[in-house]
């Protein structure tokens, strides 16, 4: 299987390991290190000039030792054990191999104690040493050569008892890999560069000759053992391989040039080097690209997961890479330049969103498997797996997992998906294994009777309902599902079981439109429940039985209901029939009667007549005045919304309320402005002969002085239903003497109107121009008016009510008025204008020339000299020398009487008798300026104003008006 076709992941978290820095720390990078591997709790390091080094998690170096005098080549520690071999060569001599305890101590030298050192056979060739590898009991080692022999020690390597050296394989090819594989027998893995082959060492088949496993060898560093499953594991430029003493187990295609292979844990480690492209490079070079050729040649790290055939992280490097090793619960990558990464498993949580995330839920199954993820968790996967498949629109299949996760998923969720799509058939067979498992709860068997009915299951459905004992379902979505599917019976009789009276009624009213049963049903609950009902399904039943449900609404707004009780009558009947009278008696019988025939009434009881031959079975009431039960009677304002398409009820229920003695005083007034606006309504809805009536009953209600209606309300009512007397008499009573004269001008009384000028017009000025624009709207309201029209112009002219112009623009908005009718009141207000002009061009020519006076004053002082002939200081009165200050304004001073500040300008100093005057001017100056930008203040002026041409000339005198026409001629 190709790489290629895995899903890639980023499972690692991967981070720079910052390395000690100071003096005497352990440097990492190529020059100056010779090997490292991974110990049991810290990492070895082995230096080119034989010292050992023990590094731990901060690495730093703990424990150090001289341990050859050659570079160290080799270094691994034995499994779960304090021993450590190490490997020295210098190809001048044969190579040193000692073993030492790390746990043990030289007195002298305080290295740790060295139990063995031999030096490793090759028959005196000089070759390195290419592969290294030593049994879990150090028992026995191998070490290969270039030369492609293999050495096989065996011996006490521990107490040092002594070894046994043996060439066991030699090949032209250079030995790349050794691995012990320990199980019945020993065999070692030899890898060449041609060849993979499996040698016995010990056991049974000892002493026969290596067995080829494959016919293609591989790089150093490309092999190593996978201990889960004591196979080898071979990295080729073409796949991974995967070897048994029996030959190939798997490869996975895998194209490029390896260079190291590791395993830890699940995972196969591979390190890719750059790829050579010589052309590619020599041009970069050409370039002077070294950036960019540092780039092409980086490496490759993939760690890969070959149970579950994914790819749990892969990356490009910058740089080569030396070594890779696992310590500590991480994974590590050391390059040539010294820098070592961390690369941190991701928890299995993280790698279950991220596998989430792609929707790979078969791979999150098979690796929560893998990991052995407790129950809980698998379940979380199943059910995801569901919802996704659901999303899909494969719902048979999700159900599967949903089935498989039924422990630990809220049954809800499942059943609310299966409940929009209508897969009953998936539904039900959650619901049955929610039962078998014992998990089921009322909902859950509501839902199956549920799903029963839409399969129309009507037997199952009865026999469930009829079940003695307490009912393990949800009533309402019992009833709610009987109703949906026609079983109207069925419903009511769970509703009237469980005393859910509100589903009773609710049955009767909107399924089986049973209207007189419902008020028979409501009648004979207590007060809580009856008015819930009442008031929820009046308005229906007011259409259908307006006399009982009009009844109902008063006794209880009154305070006078008593629910109805009944007993069940067992009696002997005749053969002769009595006639029974019809009506509303009759109707409420029958529907009594109707449902004892269904279901039990609230409070019924049974008595029993003696046996006879003929019997029937009667309801009769047997309510008492002791059944009385105290309740808090509501507002009445909370019925009205009932009646609103009802009025005649309404007028029933609300003349019923006024007389009644437990309705409070706000209430009343409440009540009365209702019923007087119902009479309004009814007024213009009816003919001439009933809208009189109607009119009078309103008319008895405002004049009443004991009646507590809301005047205002009432004044509103008048007005909207064009009530004139209503509006009137309301009006009147509250001092509304604007709106009564209206009312008399809407209804065009024209001696009404002057009636109520002359008496309210003293306290309501307002009404003479009112007055004077009805008068003079027609020629017959004029013609009504005589006299009164020149009164009410002479009143408005004395106090000033309206302008000339207005009383002329009022008079000009109709063609009824002449200049004859306001000849006199124009000739007044001409000559009192004329006199008003002629004052004002007065003094108008006395401001200008003081105006011209002044200009010509100033324009002296700027252009011609002026004397002073003042021979007296102006404060202290004693004559004048030198020096001498003079001053414009005709004062002068001696300087010393001055008192000029020191620092002061001359330009500053300013005539101390001029200077109170001139400052109250610039004070004045200084307030118009302000005053200029508050416009509200204008605004504010002008809306009060009478003249308002008048308030603006004042203020453009105030030269509050001089910024903005220097602005416009600028």
């Amino acid at each position: 299987m190709a790489l290629t076709s895995w899903k890639t992941f980023r499972f690692f978290d991967v981070s720079q390991v910052r390395l000690p820095d100071e003096e005497g720390s352990v440097k990492l990078d190529q020059s100056h290190i010779s090997c490292i591997a991974a110990g049991s709790d810290s990492l070895i390091v082995g230096k080119p000039d034989g010292t050992v080094h023990l590094l731990d998690q901060s690495f730093k170096s703990f424990r150090s030792w001289k341990a050859h005098n050659a570079s160290v080549t080799h270094v691994r520690q034995v499994p779960e054990t304090s021993y450590l071999v190490t490997l020295s060569e210098d190809l001048s001599h044969e190579p040193d191999l000692k073993v030492w305890n790390l746990e043990s101590t030289e007195k002298k030298t305080g290295y740790p104690r060295c139990l063995c050192n031999l030096t490793v056979q090759n028959g005196r060739k000089a070759f390195p040493v290419t592969a290294f590898a030593t049994t879990s009991d150090l028992s026995e080692l191998a070490v290969g050569f270039g030369n492609g022999a293999v050495t096989v020690v065996r011996g006490d390597f521990i107490h040092d008892r002594g070894t046994k050296q043996r060439t066991v394989f030699e090949s032209e090819e250079p030995i790349t890999g050794l691995e012990f594989r320990e199980a019945n027998s020993t065999a070692l893995y030899i890898a060449t560069t041609s060849h993979i082959r499996a040698l016995v060492i010990s056991g049974s088949k000892q002493g026969a000759h290596a067995r080829t496993l494959d016919d293609h060898g591989c790089a150093v560093g490309c092999m190593t053992l996978d201990p889960q499953s004591n196979d080898i594991i071979i990295a080729r430029d073409d796949a991974i391989y995967s070897y048994g003493l029996r030959g190939k187990a798997v490869s996975y295609a895998y194209e490029g040039t390896k260079k190291l292979v590791g395993v830890s844990k699940d995972y196969v480690l591979i390190v890719s080097p750059p790829k050579n492209n010589s052309t590619t490079s020599a041009a970069l070079r050409a370039f002077g690209g070294t950036q960019a050729e540092s780039i092409l040649n980086s490496s490759t790290f993939t760690i890969l997961n070959t149970d579950l055939k994914f790819i749990a992280y892969s990356e490009t490097l910058s740089s080569q890479v030396n070594t890779i090793f696992a310590i500590w619960g991480d994974i590590f990558l050391l390059g040539m330049d010294g820098k070592l990464f961390r690369y941190h498993e991701k928890t299995f949580q993280q790698k279950l969103e991220m596998l989430y995330q792609r929707n790979l839920y078969v791979l999150a199954i098979s690796l929560a498997q893998k990991y052995k993820a407790d129950p809980v968790q698998q379940n979380v996967i199943f059910r995801r797996y569901g919802d996704y498949l659901y999303q899909k629109g494969d719902y048979d299949t999700a159900m599967q997992q949903y089935l498989r996760a039924i422990d630990n998923t809220e049954p809800s969720q499942i059943i609310r998906k299966y409940l929009d799509n209508q897969h009953l058939s998936n539904l039900i067979d959650y619901l049955e294994a929610l039962h078998e498992e014992g998990k089921a709860t009322s909902d859950h068997t509501t839902l199956l009777l549920n799903c029963y009915a839409k399969l129309k299951d009507v037997n199952k459905l009865e026999e469930f309902i009829h079940k003695p004992g307490e009912l393990k379902f949800d009533l309402d979505t019992a009833i709610i599902m009987c109703r949906q599917a026609g079983y109207y019976e069925q419903a009511t009789f769970l509703a009237r079981r469980h005393e859910e009276h509100g589903l009773v009624v609710d049955i009767m009213i909107e399924d089986l439109k049973w209207y007189a049963e419902a008020v028979a049903y409501i009648v004979r609950l207590d007060p809580k429940d009856a008015y819930q009902n009442f008031m929820k399904y009046g308005t229906v039943l007011l259409e259908h039985r307006a006399i009982e449900t009009t009844q109902l609404f008063i006794d209880y707004f009154t305070g006078q209901y008593r629910p109805k009780k009944d007993a069940l009558i067992v009696q002997e009947t005749s053969t002769e029939t009595n006639g029974t009278p019809g009506g509303f008696g009759m109707a409420a019988k029958s529907a009594v009667q109707n449902l004892v025939s269904l279901i039990p009434l609230p409070g019924m009881t049974v008595g029993l007549t003696p046996t006879n031959e003929q019997r029937a079975t009667q309801v009769v009431e047997t309510t008492t005045s002791s059944d009385f039960i105290e309740y808090n009677v509501p507002k009445p304002r909370i019925a009205f919304a009932v009646f609103v398409d009802h009025p005649d009820e309404f007028v029933d229920f609300l003349e019923a309320l006024i007389t009644s003695n437990h309705i409070s005083k706000e209430d009343k007034a409440d009540l009365y402005t209702t019923l007087f606006e119902i009479y309004l309504q009814k007024a213009s809805d009816t003919r001439a002969e009933e809208k009189t009536e109607w009119e009078r009953k309103a008319r008895q209600l405002i004049e009443s002085k004991d009646v507590p209606i809301d005047t205002s309300n009432a004044l509103l009512l008048s007005d909207l239903q064009k009530f004139r007397d209503g509006t009137i008499l309301v009006s009147e009573r509250q001092g509304l003497r604007f709106d009564v004269f209206r009312s008399y001008t809407a209804a065009r009384d024209t001696h009404g109107a002057i009636k109520a000028l002359r008496k309210y017009g003293p306290e309501e000025p307002q009404l003479y121009p009112a007055a004077l624009a009805y008068f003079t709207s027609s020629p017959q309201i004029l013609e009504e008016a005589g006299d009164e029209v020149k009164a009410v112009l002479k009143k408005i002219d004395e106090d000033g009510l309206m302008a000339p112009l207005q009383v002329i623009q009022t008079l000009s908005n109709t063609p009824v008025a002449t200049m004859a009718l306001v000849k006199n009141y124009l000739s007044s207000t001409v000559e009192r204008e004329r006199a008003e002009i002629a004052e004002n061009r007065r003094l108008i020519s006395t401001y200008r020339t003081d105006t011209s006076k002044k200009v010509a004053e100033t324009k002296d002082l700027n252009t011609k000299p002026t004397s002073f002939s003042a021979t007296r200081c102006s404060t202290c009165g004693m004559t004048l020398d030198l020096p001498t200050v003079h001053f414009l304004c005709k004062h002068s001073f001696h300087q010393r009487c001055l008192n000029i500040a020191e620092g002061q300008e001359a330009d500053e100093v300013e005539c101390p008798i001029c200077a109170p005057q001139n400052a109250t001017v610039r004070q004045i100056k200084r307030a118009q300026e302000e005053s200029a930008e508050r416009h509200e203040l204008f605004q504010d002026d002008l809306a009060r104003s009478g003249d308002r041409f008048g308030t603006v000339s004042e203020w453009f005198a105030r030269g509050v008006m001089s910024s903005v026409v220097g602005l416009a001629a600028e």
